[in-house]
């Protein structure tokens, strides 16, 4: 018997999950056959809807919200999605986009047309991404040139650090002397201490 089976994903514990929840419910997805999964969809190696495919069988349906709940990286959304309307023999309803619906009785036109649509969604994706990535680059850029400095603060040592981190590599300072006496803790003292003393490369 044909099951249909609904995937909700939110990125995060803090989020709801509340609007999938519904939509599933209103498609006629039953409670039981829908998985939720709080994870980030940057990839597939999600526990939770790995064990829903494998539990899937020819003719099954997966429904879900919209194809980002499904993954982040349309690459392997198009290898997955092919897996599974082709390999497998499953079906996949896109619940906001009528036209990504794979479903028995549509025609070849139907599912062709799906595809494409999947091939245009993954393109503009890739593209917009390309696109966030080349403002980021010239905005750093920019802003290295007006000055502006990224990574972390440096840290800020206790007056009397170069002193007892010389002491301490000369032998005449133990690290929880040094430490005490700088108020931190030992290992605390031994990172910096290190760092200090490292060589710094010529420029």
């Amino acid at each position: 018997m044909k099951q249909t089976y609904g995937y909700v994903r939110v990125s995060t514990r803090d989020q709801n999950e509340a609007r999938q929840l519904a939509a599933m419910e209103a498609f006629g997805v039953a409670g039981d056959h829908i998985v939720v999964e709080k994870q980030s969809g940057k990839d597939f190696q999600r526990p939770r809807y790995q064990a829903l495919v494998r539990a899937m069988e020819p003719g099954d349906v997966l429904v879900i919200k919209s194809i980002d709940r499904l993954g982040r990286n349309y690459g392997e959304i198009l290898e997955q999605w092919a897996y599974l309307t082709k390999t497998l023999g499953a079906a996949v309803v896109v619940l906001d986009m009528p036209l990504l619906d794979t479903r028995e009785g549509r025609d070849l036109t139907g599912r062709l047309i799906a595809d494409i649509v999947l091939q245009l969604l993954s393109y503009v994706a890739e593209t917009e991404r390309e696109n966030i990535r080349q403002r980021q680059a010239e905005g750093i850029a920019a802003a290295r040139e007006r000055g502006i400095r990224f990574g972390r603060k440096p840290v800020e040592l206790p007056q009397d650090f170069e002193r007892l981190a010389l002491l301490w590599e000369r032998g005449e300072l133990s690290s929880r002397a040094a430490a005490k006496q700088l108020d931190m803790s030992y290992q605390t003292f031994l990172r910096h201490a290190k760092a200090f003393l490292s060589p710094q490369p010529q420029k």
